[in-house]
């Protein structure tokens, strides 16, 4: 039976669908908005899997470039490893969904969101969380849901819900907000330069409207909400806890408080393991609880000593932040490098200078584009004292980077102020906490190193939070062992004025609004504080690019002589960049940019594009070279690509037999343009230009000089043609 509900949204038509389509799916659901379709389904393995201490929950948001009518490019047609912007929409389905199945589920749940038609006027990444949410809550599935998600743009000043792409595009925020009707679970959002209160007002606002989202799914669970599945979730009985605390807690407590990581795990590693050998006799065949049990009982230790003493296991009171110290410029050939180090977790960032043609092709849904500005984030296995095998980023890699990635973008200068590709790489040397957000203070210090001139400083810091429903307490720089325990890990990067990316994940049931408050007002500080370490080290970006980071030269020539500089099928550009070893990339609008780490080179490459597109003039004088002799003439090359016709009666002063006689292939001659013909031919002469006397038949001298084994014309004691008219190589300076 298909039912179907309806909502309005920001003067569209929301609608949920179910029955019509995936039907053996425990849950499936079609959500429409404008053109863009998105079918979601979700499965539960009817076992659980054992062996496992997590919920294993997949959430893929699966690309299909039938929904934007386009076939896929490259050489596999099939598709092949998702998209960034792909995984980072499968998190985002993730994160709010997670803390909502209840505690100790073990059976798999996968949910698969696959837009079906896609509108750049309708992103899908919201409309496939609130399909998964509906999928989950009317299926045979446990879960504690529905939970409702938007998107919320600023355009002059008002919010709009659910914008566009272009209309992303153009604001100064771009905030996806999920919750459920009580609080927000969820949020992610890169923005430039946001205030607080507006962030906390636009999370607000948004809370409003996913409340409405939840009513909608609640009217399809009353109409075709299945029953709950009984299922086995793992418990630990309470009198085992209890046992643990009586025989270990005192113990337990002082472990946690060794300030070292290393030394702390390894401490209560080998805590647990003596706890669980001494208990075991009382408690046969319960090895596994009891070792759950001592888990848990770490976990309320921590807290305790946080809530109810006010002190965090290494000594920190709550808005204390670990210590600071910055390095840059100490990778001595690569372009720029900082090192970031607070407490035990350390970043250390490289910036690559490139050529835009080395800018990222991104080919997703939204849009088929290049990427200039990208940030690539590594986490090390040594980075936490394991071994495992390297088989490139995961999912965490991915969306690490991009949060990173997002915090620096508004502050990266515009391609015309700065035409670079410009690639930082962040590497975890050691992780104890928010590596995300050092890798966005390594990347700040790293670019100031490579003298890029970002707009301003950005640094970024993760706040978490233990709560035991009646009081509250945030933590400022919070460490691993506080993120595992504790109930939120809320991620803020900004400069000095605002916020520019945002992320927030919940372990509870939502925050309410005061939490976020006083979440961001302890992140603001936080943020102060690292920014004003980080410019001790330095202050501004560097005045001029490190000596191995290209240079790029620019001229701007009218749009109908980019076929001149490209030549047929590539010729003229491919020859400038093998005779200068430069790199040139063209804009459609007649910008050209010659990247070469040769100076040199560079503005070789620069005036040989110059003499392509400048103008001839009748009457000019020009430096040539022979390219072919025919018996009416010579073919002399004037500029790159451009040639004439001398014809034999205008070699020389005097009647001329043999072309031959007067000058040969390879050999420079000064000539004067004649005329242009409507066919783009070239008329040249070298009458007027040969001054009188010059020999110009071969004779004594050009005898002398091919018995010399030297070519024509070239015993470097006589003058040359161009230095006896006083004609210089180059009669036009570039524009730059």
């Amino acid at each position: 039976m298909v039912e179907k509900v309806e909502i309005e949204l920001s003067g569209r038509t929301l609608s949920i669908e179910t029955g019509s389509l995936a039907k053996q799916a425990d849950g499936a659901v079609v959500v429409t908005l404008g053109d863009t379709i998105v079918l979601v389904a979700a499965t539960m393995s009817a076992e659980r899997r054992e062996g496992i201490d997590f919920f294993p929950l997949t959430c893929d948001y699966e690309e299909r470039k039938y929904a934007v009518g386009k076939i896929p490019g490259g050489f596999v047609k099939r598709g092949g490893r998702p998209s960034e912007k792909a995984i980072v929409t499968s998190r985002l389905i993730d994160r709010p969904l997670r803390p909502l199945f209840p505690d100790g589920m073990r059976n798999d749940v996968q949910v698969i969101a696959i837009p079906l038609s896609f509108d750049r006027d309708v992103p899908g990444d919201v409309l496939a969380i609130v399909g998964a949410s509906t999928a989950l809550s009317i299926s045979r599935i446990p879960f504690n849901g529905p939970v409702g998600a938007v998107r919320i743009a600023r355009l002059s000043g008002e919010l709009v819900v659910n914008p566009s792409l272009d209309q992303v595009a153009s604001s100064d925020l771009n905030l996806v907000v999920a919750g459920t009707r009580d609080a927000v679970t969820m949020v992610e959002a890169d923005a430039v330069e946001v205030g607080e209160e507006d962030m906390l007002s636009a999370i607000a606002y948004a809370h409003e409207q996913i409340k409405r989202l939840v009513e909608l799914q609640d009217d399809l669970v009353r109409k075709v909400g299945q029953p709950k599945a009984e299922i086995e979730f793992i418990t630990v009985a309470p009198e085992l806890i209890q046992a643990v605390r009586d025989a270990a807690g005192d113990r337990i407590r002082s472990a946690i408080q060794e300030p070292d990581k290393a030394a702390r795990e390894e401490g209560i590693r080998l805590l647990k393991a003596e706890i669980v050998d001494r208990m075991a006799p009382d408690y046969p065949e319960r090895e596994i609880e009891l070792g759950e049990a001592v888990e848990k009982v770490v976990k309320e230790a921590i807290r305790s000593l946080i809530l109810d003493d006010g002190i965090r296991p290494d000594g920190r009171r709550p808005d204390e932040i670990r210590e600071i110290s910055c390095d840059v410029g100490f990778l001595p050939r690569v372009h720029g490098s900082g090192l970031f180090t607070r407490g035990q977790t350390q970043i250390v960032t490289s910036v690559t200078l490139g050529a835009l043609d080395n800018a990222q092709l991104v080919d997703t849904l939204e849009e088929d584009t290049h990427k200039r500005y990208m940030h690539f984030y590594n986490f090390l296995p040594f980075s936490v004292g394991e071994t495992r095998p390297i088989r490139g980023p995961g999912r965490r890699e991915v969306g690490h980077g991009s949060l990173a990635e997002k915090a620096l973008q508004p502050m990266i200068p515009s391609q015309e102020e700065f035409p670079y590709a410009v690639l930082l790489t962040s590497e975890v040397l050691e992780s104890n906490g928010s590596t995300s957000m050092a890798s966005v203070c390594g990347s700040t210090l790293a670019l100031m190193d490579a003298g890029v001139r970002i707009k301003a400083p950005v640094a970024g810091a993760a706040m978490g939070l233990m709560t035991d429903g009646g009081k509250y307490v945030v933590l400022s720089d919070i460490q691993g062992m506080e993120d595992f325990s504790g109930d939120m890990d809320f991620k803020v990067a900004g400069t000095a004025d605002g916020i520019n990316a945002l992320q927030m994940d919940t372990k509870i049931s939502g925050v309410p609004a005061e939490v976020l408050r006083d979440a961001l007002a302890q992140a603001k500080s936080t943020r102060l504080h690292i920014l004003n370490k980080m410019l001790e080290t330095i202050s501004q970006p560097r005045e001029e690019l490190s000596p191995y980071a290209p240079r790029v030269l620019i001229i701007e020539v009218h749009p109908d002589k980019i076929g001149d500089v490209i030549g047929p099928g590539g010729k003229v550009i491919k020859k400038i960049e093998a005779e200068t070893s430069a790199n040139i990339d063209i804009e459609q609008d007649g910008r050209i940019y010659i990247t070469s780490v040769d100076k040199e080179g560079g503005e070789r490459a620069l005036k040989m594009v110059d003499d392509i597109t400048r103008d001839l003039k009748i009457g000019e004088t020009y430096l040539g070279r022979v390219i072919k002799i025919t018996a009416f003439g010579a073919f002399v090359e004037i500029l790159p690509g451009r040639e004439g016709l001398v014809h034999i009666s205008q070699l020389a002063p005097h009647r001329v037999e043999r072309v031959e006689d007067v000058v040969r292939v390879g050999e420079e001659v000064l000539v004067k343009v004649t005329e242009l013909t409507p066919e783009g031919k070239v008329r040249l002469t070298r009458k007027g230009v040969v001054q009188p006397g010059e020999n110009t038949a071969p004779g004594p001298e050009r005898a002398g000089d091919e018995r010399r084994g030297k070519p024509p014309g070239q015993d470097r004691e006589h003058p040359t043609e161009r230095e006896e008219a006083g004609i210089p190589r180059a009669t036009f300076r570039p524009k730059r």
